[in-house]
């Protein structure tokens, strides 16, 4: 016999898979149900709108969790540690990529999916100022390292739309070389 956190799980599966395949505004909440194998009043019980199905998804499929960030520093070297960090944020995001697609899609149209979006943002600039600081030997200024971390944000972000456009990648660890040497760089 199945729990109830299994059909909110289907739910939430079905929902995902549909609106990346065909957006939330062509996908009615039927076919999420059928898709989902739940009685449609299943799915209005867990989620009691459409776009409230939305912002659940997002809300939870979204998340970073924790993320030891202390396995991935590689003392004196910010390049490697921005790589490792990097790496680790491939794997997360791997595992819902086509929720990527539901959160670029939709983010002009539902304000909740952009205000998500934009807390996601600050989270990973905070994990990405935390890895360079703890790998980057000698002092540098607050506003140096959140620059740092906002052209690494910058970098990793535009990354899927670079490799989607078909653009000549720009390899990873000259940027990451770039951005570190401008870490250290003494102001002018």
């Amino acid at each position: 016999m199945r729990k109830p956190q299994d059909a909110r799980q289907r739910i939430l599966d079905a929902a995902e898979q549909l609106f990346a395949e065909h957006g939330f505004d062509a996908t009615p909440t039927s076919k999420v149900a059928s898709r989902a194998a739940v009685p449609k009043g299943l799915l209005f019980y867990y989620f009691p709108t459409k776009r409230e199905l939305l912002r659940t998804l997002v809300g939870e499929r979204l998340d970073l969790g924790p993320i030891d960030t202390a396995e991935l520093i590689d003392k004196d070297n910010p390049v490697r540690s921005l790589l490792n960090l990097t790496a680790r944020l491939d794997e997360i995001q791997r595992a819902s990529d086509v929720l990527r697609v539901i959160v670029w899609r939709e983010q002009h149209t539902h304000p909740e999916i952009g205000a998500k979006l934009s807390e996601h943002r600050r989270q990973l600039q905070s994990i990405i100022e935390s890895v360079l600081r703890a790998s980057t030997v000698g002092p540098v200024t607050a506003a140096r390292l959140r620059a740092a971390a906002q052209a690494w944000l910058a970098i990793v972000t535009m990354r899927p739309a670079v490799e989607a456009a078909h653009q000549p990648p720009t390899t990873l660890a000259a940027l990451a070389e770039l951005v570190c040497d401008g870490l250290r760089a003494s102001p002018a």
